[in-house]
């Protein structure tokens, strides 16, 4: 079928021994040199947690009827691509206001200190009112001493040319001789002003530290580790060239997410964990999962009257592309934020079934579930605190701001910024925790009905039955 691996008829070896009279091969006393021949000759080969291992094989009733889901599900994602694809973003004409800007790269050439009054580094208020926050900003910065930055521009059309920045003592980012830096350009700006420091060039620290994380994930992964970062390239490939073009090009953010989100899933969990039905399996319970988060995001989404125009950054992207679904964007992130953290529990859970299935053949399917929820319910619990610290971590200067206006918390709560990550937080926790009963009943089903596994341990059986072949079942 291509998705999976097939059970393949494999000779015992062993049934070759003349087998003693009571059914043992010769020197066993006890049957298990039986189960360790078995286990050279690949009866028991079976994979290991999280897919380290060849997956187990299944009959092929089952890869038909797994292939009957994936299949159809697989073309209508690749249709989905052809059709939406964007061709790259429209273009627009720049605003100069926050991303939407022109910028080169420049270096920091000298910096003096000079007193900050000489360089009018603050102006007071025209009443000269000093006890409002802005006045008392004013003042402090005529005060102490400035840096006067003399930055060269290198790349661009002014190379070479050379401007001066002010830097207030109390600011947060300093300047020093030699470094690097990004400048926004403001064509329409006078001349000495067309220039400004709008960031510090960060490029070499983040590409030895994307290397280091390389050779980490290679060094212990090998090579699981060099297709998990084949699969990331990709799936960084997919959000910048198909989801976030197609977006701006106005198709429905929804439809362009949950078809962006599957050719991630399909190519990551493929590529990092093997064509097989275990994979197979944690696929689709992703699936499941998605959809169901879909449902549930589109709903209290709607219900709690979200705009998703919550920011200066939203709100830009509104103002330059108006007819862009605001509301369908944030779902559409709600979506992709939790393809992540499903893909690590459905294959956690997949695992979990087949090693145990592995441990014991003779659990049923509801043994299976039982044994492997057990599992489950500890993976829930850090999966889930996991997810909701990762938000507040994230919304941790808005939550500041909160405190120090001392709002309580059912008002905190109510503001549509917090209510984001609510219902973000909550709609993609219920998702996770659905996705362990889904996938973990599914992949006890589908390793319950694995005949040719326990068929050839009925193989390694009937040897030390002393018939050399198989008995039924």
């Amino acid at each position: 079928m291509g998705l999976f691996r097939s059970c393949d008829d494999r000779s015992v070896t062993s049934s070759q021994q003349t087998p003693e009279p009571d059914g043992r091969r010769p020197g066993n006393t006890d049957g298990r040199a039986d189960d360790r021949a078995a286990d050279r000759s690949g009866i028991h080969d079976h994979g290991h947690a999280h897919g380290h291992g060849p997956a187990a094989p299944v009959s092929r009733h089952l890869q038909r009827v797994i292939a009957a889901v994936l299949i159809p599900f697989a073309t209508a994602v690749a249709v989905g691509l052809v059709v939406l694809w964007p061709g790259g973003a429209p273009g627009h004409e720049r605003t100069g206001v926050g991303f939407d800007r022109q910028t080169e790269s420049a270096k920091v050439v000298r910096v003096e200190q000079v007193p900050c009054e000489d360089v009018n580094a603050g102006q007071v208020p025209p009443t000269g009112d000093t006890s409002t926050p802005e006045g008392r900003e004013a003042v402090n910065s005529q005060q102490g001493t400035c840096g006067k930055a003399t930055v060269e521009v290198t790349s661009g059309k002014d190379t070479g040319r050379t401007f001066t920045e002010i830097v207030q003592p109390d600011s947060t980012r300093q300047l020093h001789e030699g470094q690097g830096v990004v400048v926004a350009y403001a064509p329409d700006a006078p001349r000495d002003l067309q220039y400004s420091v709008a960031d510090v060039d960060r490029q070499f620290p983040m590409t030895l530290l994307a290397g280091i994380f390389a050779i980490v994930v290679v060094a212990v992964g090998r090579m699981r580790g060099v297709m998990a970062l084949i699969a990331l390239v990709i799936s960084f490939a997919v959000l910048t060239l198909f989801i976030l073009p197609a977006i701006l090009q106005g198709s429905n953010p929804l439809v362009v997410a949950v078809v962006g989100a599957s050719a991630i899933m399909l190519i990551a969990l493929y590529m990092c964990h093997g064509l097989s039905a275990r994979t197979s399996v944690a696929v689709i319970g992703t699936l499941i999962s998605l959809l169901l988060i879909g449902l549930l995001g589109s709903l209290f989404i709607g219900w709690a009257a979200l705009s998703g125009n919550t920011d200066d950054n939203t709100g830009l992207i509104h103002g330059l592309y108006p007819g862009i679904d605001m509301s369908g964007l944030l779902l559409a992130g709600v979506i992709i934020g939790s393809l992540g953290v499903l893909d690590d529990v459905t294959v956690t859970q997949t695992s979990a079934v087949w090693e145990l299935h592995q441990a014991d053949s003779t659990l049923g399917p509801r043994g299976l579930y039982r044994a492997a929820i057990r599992i489950g319910r500890d993976h829930i619990a850090s999966v889930v605190n996991t997810l909701i610290l990762a938000y507040a971590g994230a919304s941790l200067p808005l939550l500041l701001l909160f405190s120090i206006a001392e709002s309580g918390v059912g008002t905190v709560a109510n503001s549509e910024l917090v209510a984001e990550e609510i219902v973000r937080t909550l709609v993609g926790s219920i998702g996770l925790v659905a996705s362990v009963p889904v996938t973990t009943a599914l992949a006890a089903l589908v390793v319950s009905a694995d005949r040719p596994a326990r068929s050839a341990g009925g193989a390694a059986a009937a040897v030390r039955g002393g018939r050399g072949r198989r008995r039924k079942r």
